[in-house]
């Protein structure tokens, strides 16, 4: 990772346009996620999934929201429906007694590969039009600046705002 003031003037137009196309293939990948998840679950619900499954299992409501940076009611909400699904199950904190973690459950799991398993055509409609060779390359750039980005939002670091959790 590169450290350090810039040595030219910060394009904010270059930032703007950046943070612009971000967004709109969140959005687009977004859509075609919740094309592929079964009816009453929503892009948010896959992504504790997701996160259950690549970081940690058995975590607390309150720790999964930190990680995604939204409100606990919100988690909450999206725990609600995942359990109403048998997706997750809560179980007592075995280290408090009062809290609850989260566990995803066999059905969870098998939801969670669903629906990767389902979004390959797409994926690989994606891939005929547009080179892997690309990808790779820009990967490690967007993945530098997410993991500085998200230093950023690490209140030790100084900054307000967000948790400092890991990534979802």
């Amino acid at each position: 990772m590169t450290s350090g003031p810039p040595s030219e003037a910060v394009d904010l137009g270059l930032w703007f346009a950046t943070f612009n196309e971000i967004a709109i293939l969140a959005q687009l990948s977004r859509t075609l996620m919740e094309a592929r998840l079964p009816h009453g679950l929503l892009q948010p619900q896959f992504g504790v999934l997701n996160h259950l499954v690549r970081v940690a299992d058995g975590v607390t409501p309150l720790a999964l929201a930190r990680a995604f940076q939204v409100p606990k009611t919100s988690m909450t909400h999206s725990l609600a429906v995942l359990e109403r699904h048998g997706l997750v199950e809560m179980r007592p904190n075995a280290r408090d007694g009062r809290s609850k973690c989260v566990f995803l459950t066999d059905a969870g799991r098998k939801l969670r590969d669903g629906t990767i398993a389902a979004l390959t055509p797409d994926i690989a409609a994606l891939a005929h039009r547009f080179d892997a060779a690309r990808l790779r390359g820009a990967l490690p750039v967007l993945t530098e600046l997410r993991q500085i980005m998200d230093t950023l939002r690490d209140p030790v670091s100084g900054h307000t705002g967000a948790t400092g959790a890991q990534d979802p």
